[in-house]
């Protein structure tokens, strides 16, 4: 499908690519990935011919048809969202304006000509042939699975959002039907369930992909293959990401004892070289050494990355109930958001807050965190909270025009100037660093600033919008280490499955019927969604009296559910510990090894789906 031999590009005195060569298929399914800076979305633009390569040439099948997405797209448009979307198909509208010319023509035509009745038939064959309905339904749904409502597919474009936007152009793309597609951060503007539908599609879709994704459950649940760019070169593993980085691990164990042996025999030479020039008989011996020494392809280790480390302060204890929403009712103008919107949060809860765009997500996250005021109803925190909030925008957050060292010293001055540099450390910042000014920081550095600021108020109760905003993997998921060990109550707002998945101890569904409470992660949350299960996984969140006197016949049926569950989560226990036994003979990268590691990542999945239920099932029995 693609092939690209001896890649060679610089910017200046940076080497992005060093003669990287690789080939694909065109059902392969491809993770790009790499640091910042090592030329993910320079390769991209290169196979879809919109960077010029110092060296090199990138060959694609003459048959086959490329598609790419750029991380941000300028669309502007008078049309609707539907008629923008449907222009894709402009042979369709071409056609059908030439069916209503003819056919006017007919009307006006005392005799109409044997060539216009001819084409008037070869239109009519090529419009079914089309399917007009077809494609016209097929661009609503696309539409709809990416977050429109039926309402708003009337919208001029013009009047949208750029994330909007890129939604547009995102359901434009795919439905050009490619037979390879080239995706730049495609979920950047998507929120958590369009990300899901977008998963969900990509699933079950036959084309093949490069991908650059900063979210490791796309990469695991969709990516077959993970070319990585490190040091201007490049290099294709088979498997998703979590295998990448366990190849990429031994990979770099055998670098490093390879690299130490070569260091000992140069030295080892060089002490020879040495002993040698003091001698005048054995003086063009050792400049002979010293000659093929110098030939030696040295080995380079990649810079090792940097880590984020910190411990959280003692806390001071809150009540049972951190905060509390009694009856919030929000609408802009005549159109009503929401109503009647009642919950609790306890203390030590990990709840995150996920809805559908345009529901109110955002809305009541901000009167939540006080930055806007209910129009109906009330919000109280609870005895000894203290709660602190992180900001999705740091833009307005921070101030521009201050260094990262006088932001968080202004917003934390209960702090020594050792506590704050110590934890700026932990976050990355060296001494350099914290004396810049907010206004030249990337977006992941503002993130990261602003996350010691909110770390540094020793608050018993966080309040997150976005936190992992502008963040990479390996920075996601030392925040979110970080954060499984936050010893308070988290309340938050993301729309990264991942980060979702393995930190909420409990989701808050908004909905336009209202607001429920589901026990349990993400997965959990969809597992329960798919079977229709109903309370107590899916409740509305309005804090009832238990009855005394409990149906013993819905016990009973519990009893047998929550057995069932614990013979299962024990079978499954079983096939992952022989699973991993098995390991020990396995030949580390073989076709077997990839498929046994495959099936013990879907195994650890079931059994956590499992191990969230039956917890589920046992607090109802204990109530």
């Amino acid at each position: 499908m693609i092939n690209a031999h001896s890649l060679s590009l610089s910017f200046g005195t940076q080497i992005v690519f060093n003669d990287i060569s690789f080939t694909t298929t065109d059902d392969q399914r491809i993770g790009l990935v790499g640091r910042n800076g090592s030329g993910k979305s320079t390769l991209l633009k290169a196979i879809a011919g919109q960077q010029v390569l110092d060296e090199g040439t990138i060959t694609i099948n003459k048959n086959k048809r490329i598609a790419y997405l750029p991380q941000e797209v300028v669309l502007s448009s008078h049309q609707t969202i539907l008629q923008e979307t449907f222009s894709v198909f402009a042979q369709i509208q071409t056609l059908e304006d030439e069916r209503i010319k003819l056919e006017l023509y007919f009307v006006q035509a005392a005799e109409p000509t044997q060539e216009a009745v001819e084409r008037y038939a070869q239109i009519c064959e090529e419009l079914q042939q089309y399917n007009p309905a077809s494609a016209l339904a097929e661009t609503r749904q696309m539409l709809m699975g990416l977050g429109f409502t039926e309402q708003q597919l009337e919208t001029s474009v013009n009047t949208l959002s750029v994330g909007w936007k890129m939604r547009i152009v995102l359901a434009k793309l795919l439905l050009q039907k490619a037979d390879f597609y080239l995706f730049d951060e495609p979920t950047n503007h998507l929120d958590i369930i369009a990300k899901d539908w977008f998963l969900s599609f990509l699933k079950r879709s036959s084309f093949g992909f490069m991908i650059v994704s900063h979210e490791r459950y796309f990469l695991d649940a969709v990516c077959d293959h993970i070319l990585e760019l490190e040091l201007g070169n490049g290099k294709l593993y088979t498997g998703n990401y979590t295998s990448y980085l366990q190849q990429k691990e031994h990979d770099s164990k055998l670098l490093e004892a390879a690299y130490k042996q070569q260091q000992k025999e140069i030295a080892q030479k060089m002490e020879t070289i040495q002993r040698f020039r003091a001698k005048a008989n054995k003086a063009r011996m050792a400049q002979s050494m010293m000659k093929a020494v110098d030939k030696i392809e040295r080995i380079t280790l990649p810079p090792q990355q940097r880590t984020m480390s910190f411990s959280f302060p003692t806390l001071q204890q809150a009540g049972r109930i951190v905060v509390k929403a009694e009856k919030i009712k929000h609408s802009f103008g005549s159109k009503k958001i929401f109503e009647n919107i009642s919950c609790e949060v306890e203390r030590g809860q990990k709840v995150a807050i996920i809805a559908g765009n345009g529901v109110g997500k955002t809305t009541l996250f901000n009167i939540i965190a006080n930055k806007m005021s209910p129009q109906n109803g009330s919000i109280t925190f609870g005895h000894n909270v203290h709660h602190t909030l992180f900001d999705q925008d740091q833009n307005k957050s921070l101030e521009q025009n201050w260094t990262v060292i006088e932001n968080i010293s202004y917003n934390c001055p209960k702090k020594t100037d050792q506590q704050i540099r110590t934890l700026l450390g932990a976050f990355l910042f060296d001494a350099d660093d914290i004396q810049k000014k907010i206004k030249v920081l990337s977006g992941g550095e503002k993130n990261r600033v602003g996350m010691v600021k909110a770390l540094l108020q020793d608050a018993n109760v966080m309040l997150l919008d976005e936190p992992t905003n502008h963040l990479d993997i390996p920075s996601k998921e030392i925040l979110l280490s970080a954060l499984q060990e936050y010893p308070g109550t988290l309340l938050f707002v993301s729309h990264d499955h991942d980060f979702v998945n393995k930190l909420a101890t409990h989701i808050l569904e908004l909905t336009p019927d209202g607001l429920y409470r589901y026990e349990g992660n993400y997965d959990s949350y969809l597992y329960q969604k798919k079977n229709n299960q109903e309370a107590p996984s899916i409740a509305p969140v309005i804090k009832k009296e238990v009855p005394i006197e409990k149906n013993q016949k819905n016990n009973f049926e519990l009893q047998k559910k929550v057995k069932a569950l614990e013979a299962k989560i024990e079978k499954l226990e079983k096939e992952i510990n022989q699973l991993e036994a098995s390991f020990a003979t396995i030949t580390y990268g073989s076709d077997t090894f990839n498929k046994a590691s495959e099936k013990l990542n879907s195994l650890k999945k079931e059994h956590a789906l499992h191990l969230a239920q039956w917890e589920s099932l046992a607090n109802e029995l204990s109530l």
